[in-house]
């Protein structure tokens, strides 16, 4: 499975997490799989058929630090923030192996609108500073 079609299914299971898929986080999950080459069918196919959470542990350092992003426009995108979804966002982050905190901290500087957008190397170090170290032997 491609790495869009991986973040896709997790964007799909955070806009289930409020128990309400509005308009606008359907669209913002068809504009992102546009943006990376997917056809209409193919997104709605992983919309109406997201599966099981998948693996996020194979996710180069961008891939993982644009799943991040993705989930915080997501979570935005709607106007209404719920708990279950921070939680899950942040449930999420621990896999792509940042801190928790990631979450409020980006979530202070990524817009509900896709139109308006931060720099992302500022998102990245940001991002970056949240990053659970790993001991090397």
């Amino acid at each position: 499975m491609k790495v869009i079609q991986k973040q896709l299914r997790v964007l799909v299971h955070l806009a289930r997490a409020d128990d309400d898929v509005s308009e606008s986080e359907v669209k913002l999950i068809h504009y992102i799989g546009g943006l990376n080459g997917l056809s209409i069918e193919d997104i709605d196919e992983i919309i109406d058929n997201p599966g099981e959470i998948p693996e996020l542990g194979g996710f180069d350092p961008d891939s993982k630090f644009e799943c991040l992003y993705y989930l915080v426009q997501l979570m935005k995108i709607d106007g209404k923030v719920f708990q279950s979804e921070i939680k899950f966002c942040e449930r999420v982050a621990l896999k792509l192996g940042y801190k928790p905190r990631v979450i409020a901290d980006l979530s202070a500087y990524v817009y509900s609108d896709p139109n308006i957008n931060t720099k992302k190397a500022f998102l990245r170090g940001i991002a970056d500073g949240q990053l659970i170290p790993i001991n090397k032997k």
